[in-house]
């Protein structure tokens, strides 16, 4: 992460406040939301040169860069800490955090009582350790958590603040985030963070499948220990088999009116025929398969690895996918038809050509590495043929779900 100088008083003042993105669902940094459209992560040199040196065929597979921001830590009068991002020149206007934002409201009630050490405790119930992860039942739904954060977003009346269920990843790594920052730098120490574009601010519920791809995961700058620990991570998960795993995910379950979710935990665990039976799960609603799906992630995805076969001297070590659809589905569903697996596929949530919307986004590039990268000392010919084995095989396995239907 690049550090720089320090911040004054009147930064927090004309900054915006950062809040977290609340449908974070895998990776360890910590993903802050900026505005509506925009949410940042702590910059990585590397990750930032890949996106300025983006080629044209892949931009419409990875979010917009939107340029980069500094940001500060900033401890209210209560003791509450934040992070504040010096807004950009084309938003000159102070933020305030709207009082209807879920993600502060609820990130301000994990601050409550004792503080940081509360918020600790409430966010060690959320996110579970390795040791109590729910792996070993791949399809449970013990992971709703409908009543476990619904119960922390209320103020002082004990009224809800939003009746919506939230994923606690993105919570567990800005927790994180926050006590690292808090124990390496003091309190006005400035940070540089990247700008990209929210891929699912345009969805009402995003249902969101973090994929980790390729069969190895260290970057060529990884230490021994490292790269050792990550072979053995891929060795014991379907990265060695397939050249996939989930790193994560959230669906939105229509019959109970909350996302049902997973973490990278329960994607390690997973075997061959585990990771179908999660494919399946993250295109089923709670009432039924999301066969619409199938075509528009199929069609993308094949437009995906006809990319990534041209980009030679690319590996994309480390990088995750993310596939999305919106969990409230077109208006014709739920109009009442008697047969909503046959209303047209139409309207809100579509794309050109009829098929639902989804979107197909490849994120996480810090270990990313090409020929012409800054102080590379390894090149490589060809495309990448871990993440190409994870994509077809990822292909295989939907066309099967397809054809079974």
């Amino acid at each position: 992460m690049v550090v720089q100088g320090s911040a004054d008083a009147r930064d927090a003042r004309a900054g915006v406040q950062l809040e977290p993105f609340l449908h974070q669902v895998g990776g360890h940094m910590s993903v802050m939301k900026y505005d509506e459209h925009t949410v940042c992560k702590p910059l990585i040199s590397r990750e930032q040169r890949f996106y300025e040196s983006l080629p044209l065929a892949m931009k419409r597979f990875t979010p917009q860069y939107k340029g980069t921001i500094t940001v500060h830590l900033w401890k209210d009068s209560e003791g509450h800490l934040s992070l504040v991002a010096n807004p950009r020149k084309e938003n000159q206007e102070p933020f305030k955090v709207s009082a209807e934002s879920a993600a502060a409201a609820l990130w301000q009630t994990l601050q409550q009582s004792t503080g940081g050490s509360g918020s600790a405790r409430i966010l060690a119930r959320l996110a579970r350790s390795p040791r109590e992860s729910p792996a070993k039942a791949p399809l449970r739904p013990e992971s709703h958590l409908n009543a476990q954060v619904s119960s922390l977003v209320e103020d002082a009346n004990g009224n809800q603040v939003e009746k919506k269920s939230f994923n606690p990843w993105g919570l567990h790594c800005h927790q994180a985030h926050l006590t690292r920052l808090c124990s390496e730098f003091p309190e006005n120490k400035r940070h540089r963070f990247l700008l990209l574009e929210n891929v699912v601010s345009q969805y009402t519920h995003p249902c969101i499948l973090d994929l980790k791809m390729g069969t190895r995961q260290h970057g060529d700058d990884a230490s021994e220990e490292k790269k050792a620990r990550h072979m053995k991570k891929c060795a014991q998960s379907t990265s060695a088999r397939l050249g996939v795993r989930i790193c994560g995910m959230q669906v939105y379950q229509t019959d109970k009116k909350h996302f049902l979710c997973k973490d990278k935990y329960y994607g390690r665990k997973l075997s061959v025929e585990g990771f179908r039976q999660a494919l399946y799960q993250f295109l089923h609603n709670g009432t039924r398969l999301r066969t619409e799906l199938l075509e528009p992630i199929l069609r993308q995805l094949q437009a995906l690895l006809s990319v990534i076969r041209s980009q030679s001297s690319y590996r994309f070590y480390s990088s995750s996918l993310l596939i999305i659809y919106d969990g409230q589905e077109p208006l014709e569903r739920t109009s009442g038809s008697p047969h909503p697996q046959e209303a047209p596929q139409v309207a809100h949530g579509s794309s050109p050509g009829g098929l639902t919307k989804v979107d197909i986004r490849m994120i996480d590039f810090a270990h990313t590495t090409y020929k012409g990268s800054w102080n590379e000392h390894t090149a490589y010919d060809g495309p990448d043929p871990g993440y190409i084995f994870g994509l077809e095989n990822l292909i295989g396995i939907l066309q099967e779900i397809q054809e079974g239907q």
